[in-house]
């Protein structure tokens, strides 16, 4: 499912296209706000979002074989709910 089809079948049971359109579009940046600011987001029944530390690494570069520092970054991460998960069994 893409964006587009969340939208419709948001408006399917809510609202018109645009009102459910705009609705995601605050959902998600909100999220990206909260995870920007170190915070989780948890939504009950469904998951959390949260930010993970990768710390430094080294690796190797596939065409030469050449070693290379990777850089430590924060990087998006999400945790499916239990319901979420009993639900997909």
């Amino acid at each position: 499912m893409n964006k587009e089809e969340l939208i419709l079948e948001i408006a399917k049971a809510t609202c018109t296209k645009a009102e459910a359109g705009k609705a995601l579009d605050a959902v998600t940046e909100a999220i990206k706000r909260a995870l920007k600011k170190g915070d989780k987001v948890t939504l009950a029944g469904f998951g959390t979002f949260s930010v993970a530390k990768r710390s430094a690494r080294n690796g190797r570069n596939p065409q030469t074989g050449a070693l290379i520092k990777i850089a430590a970054k924060k990087v998006p991460k999400f945790t499916a709910g239990k319901a979420l998960k009993d639900y997909v069994k």
